[in-house]
Parts: C-alpha cells; sequence; structure tokens
C-alpha cells in the first residue's frame, strides 16, 4: 500500500513552501514549550516541532535541487523547438528512466500506452506545442482510456491549458505535466544531447 499525503494538508502546504517556514514554526513551537512548560517537561514539548525540522529539511533538499527558472525556461524553449519526432523520442527515453515500460500507438486520444507495476497509464503528447489546450485533447484521451481500459492518463503540454480543460482533467483525474514539472522530466535526456 502505497502512502499519499493528502494536497491541502498542513505537512503538503508546508512542503510547497519555503523551507525556513517549517524551520520557523519549528523554533515557534521550541518558544512555547519554552514560556509554558516547566524545565523538567520542556524537552517533551519541545519535540513537538521536531516534524515541522523533518519537513524542513525535505522542503529544503527539494529546494535547492530545483532548477532555476532560467533553467526551466530555456528547456521548454528548446523543447518547444523539438520536432516531434525528437520529442517523442525524447519523451520515451525519460519515461524509460521512470521506470516505465513505454509503448507507442497509433490512435487519435493517446500517444504511448506505459506500463508499471501491473498498472497501465495513456499518455498523450502530440499537442505538446500548442499554445492552448482546449478541452478537446483530453476528452480524445480520457475515450481511449476507457476504451483500452487503461487506469489512468496523463497530458504533456508546453502551452496554457485552459480553465475548462484543466476542470475536466482534474474530474477525470487526469494528469498534467507541464512547465517546470516537463522541464525535469526531460532534462536528464535533454543534457546527455548537445543542442
Amino acid at each position: 500500500m502505497k502512502f499519499k499525503m493528502a494536497e491541502k494538508s498542513l505537512f503538503a502546504i508546508l512542503l510547497r513552501s519555503p523551507w525556513w517556514i517549517s524551520l520557523a514554526m519549528s523554533l515557534a513551537i521550541g518558544l512555547v514549550a519554552r514560556a509554558l512548560l516547566s524545565p523538567a517537561y520542556f524537552l517533551f514539548g519541545a519535540m513537538g516541532g521536531f516534524p515541522f525540522v523533518v519537513i524542513a529539511v525535505i522542503a529544503a533538499w527539494r529546494q535547492f535541487n530545483a532548477p532555476s527558472t532560467a533553467h526551466v525556461a530555456a528547456t521548454l524553449a528548446r523543447i518547444g523547438a523539438m520536432s516531434w519526432r525528437d520529442f517523442s523520442a525524447a519523451l520515451e527515453q525519460a519515461l524509460g528512466r521512470e521506470g516505465f515500460e513505454v509503448r507507442r500507438l497509433d490512435s487519435t486520444g493517446a500517444d504511448f500506452e506505459l506500463l508499471k507495476g501491473g498498472r497501465t497509464v495513456l499518455l498523450s503528447g502530440k499537442r505538446w506545442k500548442a499554445a492552448r489546450l482546449g478541452l478537446e485533447p483530453f476528452q480524445a484521451l480520457e475515450a481511449a482510456r476507457r476504451a483500452s481500459d487503461a487506469d489512468s492518463c496523463i497530458c504533456v503540454t508546453t502551452g496554457e491549458v485552459t480553465d475548462n480543460a484543466r476542470q475536466f482533467a482534474a474530474a477525470q483525474q487526469i494528469r498534467v505535466i507541464e512547465g517546470e514539472e516537463l522541464a525535469q522530466l526531460l532534462r536528464p535526456v535533454l543534457a546527455a544531447v548537445k543542442p
């Protein structure tokens, strides 16, 4: 069974926030324990801040290893300049590095079938260059998922996703890989290939 943290839980929010906020919360708990508890119990009260120290370390690790905004923009520009043949090959290689068995599909709704751990995921990426991605590609991907009885779907884009399309994707649990996440996924593959 895989543990998944609730997206709106305090710890999930702190993991997405700057690392120093979690550290400040830990220090605040320690100060409150110092002010309100007797010296015999201070240590027990201060230990309540320990989970926030752990979250601060995890958040700091993620934030210091994340690429800069300029690097993400440069990577996305490079991705946008690629042909479908080059982009699909890079995407296939990156997904293989993530542990997926990748099969190309000849379908209007999905471009790849990804297999991992007994789960099947359909991926649509052919419209990665579209400036605005509307509802149609998400509906086609969902129809392909139902037809193939896949477990889930992913849509890859460098463009803007319309509000209607984003709401449909959320309702159908279609994961959208865009922006920094796409740059992170393809970074190892693109680093190996000089521009």
